[in-house]
């Protein structure tokens, strides 16, 4: 089992930033991805952003110079720095974890609005 708590969500002005941080409960030896995908009202779940245990990344095309994905695997936490924030941003934002073995773990979710 593994446990993800999100934090750092919230309400921001359009240019705003935010991060979002998720804290993992196992050893970030076994996980091998890490990631952050987000829900709309109305919506399908889509992904953010991900990153492996060795740092490769990835994003979708919407947020791809706005936000960053970064990893501490000491801490074993991810983090989101959210940039330059649009409206359509606003969603929950879901922490995502997939062990080694290949099962995945998601967070409760943060809520994320941007709005003035």
């Amino acid at each position: 089992q593994v446990q993800l708590v999100e934090s750092g969500g919230g309400l921001m002005q359009p240019g705003g930033s935010l991060r979002l941080s998720c804290a993992a409960s196992r050893n970030a030896f076994s996980i091998g991805v890490m990631g952050w995908y987000r829900q709309a009202p109305g919506k399908q779940r889509e992904l953010v952003a991900v990153i492996t245990r060795g740092g490769s990344t990835n994003y979708v095309d919407a947020v791809k110079g706005r936000f960053t994905i970064s990893r501490d695997t000491a801490k074993n936490t991810v983090y989101l720095q959210m940039n330059s924030l649009k409206p359509e941003d606003t969603a929950v934002y879901y922490c995502y974890a997939r062990l080694n073995s290949g099962v995945p773990y998601w967070g409760q979710g943060t809520q994320v609005t941007v709005s003035s």
